[in-house]
């Protein structure tokens, strides 16, 4: 199912937009890169390009002899930006703290988010990386690019940048690393009036939503996460670029319990598709699976023998609440005791789907460390509706903000600000009642602590009648 989104896109056709040719963008051999040698010594930051794995090192060289080769019109900040952006980490690497300093705010007019302004604390000795703010470009839904783009945005950041990037970063955001403040406004020009691209969220503000592939390509997906990512991008576009929260707050959208953007560990707000009817049982394929008709898990441990499947072994035993069993020949689940934790769907997933009456599960409060350490969202909402335009969702979203930038200090995430008030105020703030599948362990507090105006006759009671009711 493609996903549309509601405004025209501006279609981007990369001969018309680049600006280096193909002699300029390979204008090195591979015996030039074996022998290239920056002009700084970083004997820690290459052995990092020893072993197996890609190297951001090996990356950053290949960036630094073609920035050595170019012409000097080809290029708008210094050509050693990089590397001397290399040879100040190899000084944080030497003397075991950072050199990027503390201070300074910059960004676009208009905007107070989307540009992290970053200077060097070594500008004499390293005066390419003086100023190299770093800019984030908000992904398309689910961050489905063409080829042409990518080309003219790499363009773009090889002329105004550093020709460094990081796709992606935690948030979700396209990362350009590395710039000077005088080139922060045309980028933001190119980015927006020529690719029809807008920056990502920074600061304490709204961080650009991030989401699954969700019903593009994926079958479990219980709800639209592009349609829903998109409607709060584009709803919330003042909380994006206006910092006005206590701190960061992030939107991530899961399509399915599998988590493939870890929404419940990585989000103040998750989002995870779900349902609340039976899951779907083809016997027939069920049946074959157990003859080995069928290859488990789609075919992904495919390339060495397992030997044959065993349901009791590989799905029954392991299912968590053990409502799995097998009856005169048949898979029988007590749907009432599943928790949706979709092991037994992910091994047959010809056999066995999700249900039909779907929606979603919203968490709060998940981060990595900040102020006391990192935690996992709490279930919240057991299960909504995500409908367009999603009006029961951005109501539910406007409590939370309300509560958060009321009671939240400086710096403090909302999975914070609720640790500190406990989840009952949290609920209260928001207008949601309990709900057993709020208890993350059980009978852990023997305690309930009740208001008065939920107890019947309130806290005042008659010792007499009460004494009449319970003699000794």
């Amino acid at each position: 199912m493609p996903f549309e989104p509601k405004e025209p896109q501006k279609e981007i056709k990369y001969q018309e937009t680049r600006i280096y040719t193909d002699a300029e963008l390979n204008n090195y051999t591979e015996e030039e890169l074996k022998n290239f040698k920056i002009k700084h010594e970083i004997p820690d930051l290459e052995e990092l390009e020893k072993g197996p794995w890609p190297s951001f090192v090996a990356d950053a060289k290949q960036e630094a002899l073609r920035r050595r080769k170019l012409a000097d019109d080809k290029m708008l900040i210094d050509r050693d930006v990089v590397e001397d952006m290399l040879g100040q980490l190899q000084v944080s690497f030497d003397e075991g703290e950072t050199h990027w300093k503390h201070g300074g705010i910059v960004g676009v007019f208009g905007y107070g988010g989307g540009v992290i302004g970053r200077y060097s604390d070594l500008p004499e000795k390293y005066p390419s990386i003086a100023h190299f703010h770093t800019i984030r470009v908000n992904q398309p839904a689910s961050k489905f690019y063409n080829s042409d783009f990518l080309r003219t945005v790499c363009d773009m950041w090889e002329y105004r940048g550093s020709g460094l990037m990081n796709l992606h970063g935690s948030t979700g955001d396209m990362v350009l690393l590395g710039t000077t403040t005088e080139q922060l406004e045309p980028i933001f020009f190119e980015l927006t009036h020529v690719m029809g691209q807008d920056i990502g969220g920074s600061g304490s503000n709204l961080r650009t939503p991030s989401c699954c592939i969700g019903k593009a390509r994926c079958e479990f997906a219980c709800y639209d996460t592009q349609d829903l990512c998109y409607e709060l991008t584009q709803y919330y576009q003042d909380e994006l670029h206006r910092p006005a929260f206590p701190y960061k707050f992030k939107f991530k959208f899961d399509g399915c319990p599998n988590g493939c953007v870890a929404s419940i560990a990585r989000s103040d707000m998750s989002f995870i598709g779900t349902w609340r009817d039976d899951i779907r049982i083809d016997q027939d394929a069920v049946k074959a699976y157990i003859a080995g008709d069928v290859i488990p898990n789609g075919g992904a441990h495919r390339g060495r023998d397992w030997g044959k499947f065993d349901i009791q072994k590989e799905v029954i035993d392991l299912c968590p609440t053990k409502c799995m069993s097998m009856v005169d020949g048949e898979l029988v689940i007590d749907n009432k005791e599943c928790t949706r934790c979709m092991h037994c769907i992910n091994v047959m997933p010809k056999a066995l789907k999700p249900g039909k009456d779907t929606g979603i599960s919203i968490l709060f409060g998940a981060k990595a460390p900040i102020l006391e350490g990192a935690q996992m969202a709490t279930l919240v909402v057991p299960f909504m509706k995500a409908e367009p335009p999603y009006d029961n969702i951005k109501e539910l979203i406007e409590k939370v903000w309300e509560f958060w930038m009321e009671e939240g200090k400086n710096r403090e995430r909302l999975g914070e600000v609720m640790q500190r008030f406990g989840l009952p105020k949290f609920l209260e703030a928001i207008g949601l009642p309990p709900a057993p599948q709020m208890v993350k362990t059980p009978r852990e507090n023997p305690y309930i602590l009740w208001k008065e105006e939920d107890v019947p006759g309130g806290w005042t009671r008659d010792i007499k009648e009460y004494r009449a009711r319970h003699k000794r």
